[in-house]
């Protein structure tokens, strides 16, 4: 086990114990984690319906439990896999930023993340081969809730497959609400996520600081909040509609999306309440000012259900930023 020095915004040359554990990468063949200009698979800006719907069908696992057999296997050849000449610590530095205390009593802290040039993590809804960071705040004190707020991010092609995350570098701001606001705070976390170039590691963090209170304003964690998703309303959304139809083994969801065209390439991730549903990579088509995205859901019981339609996230990615569409109201 290794014990970087890890930085912390209050005192810049102050070091904080930290723990990164290493784990044994996995080759990926053929792998190219940057960008791939042109539209993703499945994307047609001319396609009907219906080939929309076939697009979904090629795409969808042939049962629920596929995607968690391919993470799972991943993670069998993580473990097997012989230790080869690439580290964590060759490829990912981590601190934690402390930040400043907010006009409403929160403080804004952040995580943030540094990796080799060329090396990628994953967003929170990571797409078709990506690997969700994980998040675990036990050990904190005074510390009544967190709240992630995003950037948005960048969608990758890799041999075919579509996944979102972040290149080089990720400050991910983190809102704290105390339980006393008169009280110190004290964060930590140990962060699990996954890192990737032509080979995948693993990565687990364990981070810790007492926060400063009131703080200072953080140039880094304000560009982080600037690069946060638009609300809809922002972004000049005007009416939002989904149909759900069922399907043999879940629900088949079509949203319509009244919004201005971009005259950009626009890929929609779809997230429901339940992190056990999954969630096909959707396809997309444009029809003037309305955006239309297809995806099917499949529950772990692989049979329709109740969807909470409040509880649907729709984020809307394209070059230079993200629309977030909360709720999925019927026609």
């Amino acid at each position: 086990m290794l014990e970087p020095r890890v930085g912390q915004a209050r005192h810049r040359d102050q070091n904080l114990s930290g723990k990164v554990h290493p784990k044994p990468p996995i080759h990926i063949p053929n792998m190219d984690p940057r960008a791939v200009p042109g539209k993703p698979p499945g994307y047609g800006q001319n396609a009907t319906l219906t080939t929309l719907r076939r697009k979904v069908i090629s795409l969808r696992p042939r049962s629920p439990y596929v995607r968690g057999m391919i993470r799972t296997a991943a993670l069998v050849a993580l473990l097997a896999a012989p230790a080869l000449a690439t580290t964590q610590d060759d490829v990912l530095s981590a601190k934690l930023r402390s930040g400043w205390q907010t006009e409403n009593g929160s403080q804004m802290a952040a995580l943030d993340l540094t990796l080799a040039p060329g090396w990628k993590t994953y967003w929170r809804s990571p797409g078709d081969a990506g690997i969700p960071p994980r998040f675990d705040w036990t050990g904190s004190e005074n510390v009544k809730s967190v709240r992630l707020h995003w950037p948005a991010p960048q969608v990758f092609l890799t041999n075919g497959m579509q996944t979102i995350g972040y290149h080089d570098r990720l400050v991910l701001p983190v809102e704290i609400t105390p339980e006393d606001p008169s009280r110190p705070i004290r964060l930590k976390v140990r962060m699990e996520l996954g890192i990737c170039d032509e080979i995948c590691l693993p990565a687990a963090l364990d981070l810790a600081s007492d926060l400063a209170r009131p703080g200072a304003a953080d140039s880094n964690i304000r560009a982080a909040l600037s690069q946060r998703a638009t609300t809809a309303q922002e972004a000049g959304v005007t009416g939002v509609s989904c149909q759900v139809d069922p399907i043999t083994d879940g629900l088949r969801l079509t949203a319509r999306v009244d919004l201005p065209d971009p005259g950009l390439t626009e890929v929609v991730a779809f997230e429901t309440a339940d992190k056990a549903v999954w969630v096909a990579a959707a396809v997309t088509e444009r029809q003037g000012g309305k955006l239309v995205a297809m995806t099917e859901l499949v529950p772990p019981s692989g049979a329709p259900f109740a969807l909470d339609r409040s509880k649907v996230t729709m984020t809307i990615l394209a070059a230079g930023g993200a629309v977030e569409v909360k709720g999925c109201p019927a026609p």
